[in-house]
């Protein structure tokens, strides 16, 4: 039996045009993407057979490119096509980093940082560059590294300061682990940030740390 055998409503299209996007499961959801199964599975089995595979939606979706194409019923065009659909979502989330008011109480940015940060595999250090009005300038991600850290160079820090005009910034890194506590290790790059930068007249406004449900400010953490 195909999906075209079933009920018209129990169809994730039928399904999606008829109650939205919202009542689908993650299997019906990866089975509108699949576009069709394999031999003996309909997109929907498949769905779930990845799923059940990678213990869920998440694990599934961080798996990188490469990885995603060895996957029965995959291949190295659909798994491009998933990679850039999840850039794509990110992206969407964090369109509000386009709109200067919304960091006009840096604490506000934590949510925005997170939708840019979230879901990563391994550990990435980004900083949000500030005008004298805590306007958002530019944001970027200036290290990429392993699970478990990246290396933070405070030169590179500084010469981007100093490209952006920048007034103020805050650093914001995620934790692949899941957990948004901050190290000992953040503490101190945070402080070596802060002391260089003060050279410049640089303000350091925060550092978040985005883990898999929360993330953690360290000024309102009393770490600044």
């Amino acid at each position: 039996m195909t999906i075209l055998d079933w009920p018209s409503e129990e169809r994730p299209r039928e399904k999606l045009l008829a109650r939205g996007a919202a009542a689908l499961s993650d299997a019906e959801l990866l089975a509108i993407f699949l576009g069709n199964g394999k031999r003996g599975q309909t997109a929907v089995d498949l769905g779930r057979e990845l799923l059940s595979r990678h213990d869920g939606l998440k694990a599934l979706l961080e798996l990188d490119a490469v990885a995603l194409a060895t996957l029965p019923g995959l291949g190295i065009a659909k798994a491009c096509r998933l990679h850039a659909v999840v850039e794509l979502t990110r992206r969407y989330l964090a369109t509000d980093l386009d709109r200067p008011q919304a960091l006009a109480n840096p604490l506000a940015s934590a949510e925005l940082v997170r939708a840019r940060l979230v879901g990563y595999p391994y550990e990435v250090f980004a900083c949000l560059f500030l005008d004298n009005r805590h306007r958002l300038i530019a944001f970027e991600e200036l290290f990429r590294g392993t699970i478990d850290g990246a290396s933070v160079h405070v030169r590179e820090v500084v010469r981007r300061c100093l490209a952006h005009n920048a007034a103020a910034v805050i650093f914001a890194h995620n934790h692949p682990s899941g957990v948004a506590e901050p190290s000992q290790a953040d503490r101190d790059i945070t402080r070596e940030l802060q002391r260089m930068l003060r050279m410049i007249d640089v303000r350091v406004l925060d550092h978040l740390i985005v883990g898999s449900n929360r993330t953690t400010s360290l000024a309102q953490s009393g770490l600044l």
